[in-house]
């Protein structure tokens, strides 16, 4: 499949060793045409290719981020965000693109081209995801522990008393009263549930953490205590995230950078506070008028 190029939204480089770099991240859902990158998008209004009805969710994305650092994505549900991270987390195969992981062979291999034997290892030694629905990410009837003892068994680690003291430091971290360790996740309320899957997100010490509309369906208070969490999470262990929401309140709260995507593309970029301020794109302006 011939696929036409689009221009990239790179945001301006650092001096610091980026953590990930994104080339012309490309995702196709159908077969895929020349048009369909060069036919979709916000100027069309559509992410549907006209021509052969393929839907271009990701379409040429390029982006870095930095050891520490907090990116948010924000749009609204069918932008293509979701995506994004699905295709990091290699629970999705892209159409075309490349990515760079400064901890994988110092960022000199393309993890979308390596085997899937050593996708696995990137994928539990360098990557977590917490999902918007928490049962994607736990075994809701397996013990808390054991849900984080799972995610260390996966990277190798075999001592049942390290992965048991291990499970513990981590609950207590997130806010898991430690009574209920040995409870399964489907006796747990949603915003106790989303906690246990950040532990277990945490297991192996990954350096980048994805997180895909974590707070989405929680009512206010719960919102407010998973956000704290996160946040202080980052700072304590030094984590690098990219933070995908609808809600720029949440992205306000979380990221100190922002893109904003409309119809599988990135359409306006930079540090969050001057684009909230002081949005340039006329859909990042409806944004910000319609939820700040």
């Amino acid at each position: 499949m011939s696929i036409a190029p689009a221009p990239s939204a790179v945001p301006p480089a650092a001096d610091a060793q980026p953590l990930l770099v994104l080339e012309r991240l490309l995702k196709i859902y159908g077969e895929g045409c020349p048009d369909c990158v060069a036919r979709t998008g916000p100027a069309a209004g559509t992410n549907v290719c006209p021509r052969c009805r393929s839907v271009v969710a990701c379409g040429d994305l390029s982006l870095r981020l930095d050891p520490g650092e907090i990116f948010g994505i924000v749009g609204e549900s069918g932008s293509g965000k979701s995506t994004l991270l699905r295709c990091l987390y290699f629970d999705e195969t892209p159409t075309a693109g490349h990515a760079y992981l400064t901890p994988y062979e110092a960022g000199r291999v393309d993890v979308f081209a390596i085997s899937p034997q050593r996708r696995r290892y990137v994928r539990h030694h360098l990557l977590g995801m917490v999902y918007q629905h928490p049962h994607l990410g736990l075994d809701l009837d397996t013990s808390a522990g054991g849900n984080i003892a799972e995610k260390m068994l996966m990277a190798g680690t075999r001592h049942v008393g390290r992965m048991r003291e291990r499970a513990r430091e981590l609950l207590g971290r997130t806010e898991v009263p430690l009574d209920r360790m040995d409870e399964p996740p489907r006796r747990f309320s949603g915003g106790m549930q989303q906690r246990v899957q950040i532990a277990k997100t945490l297991a192996n010490n990954p350096p980048l953490v994805l997180l895909d509309e974590v707070t989405t369906g929680q009512d206010v208070s719960v919102q407010a205590r998973v956000l704290d969490l996160i946040r202080s999470l980052g700072r304590s262990l030094g984590l690098a995230m990219i933070a995908v929401s609808h809600d720029l309140g949440v992205i306000r709260l979380l990221a100190q950078r922002t893109a904003v995507m409309k119809n599988g593309r990135i359409v306006e970029l930079g540090l969050t506070d001057q684009i909230l301020e002081d949005p340039q794109h006329p859909y990042t302006q409806l944004l910000v008028s319609s939820q700040l």
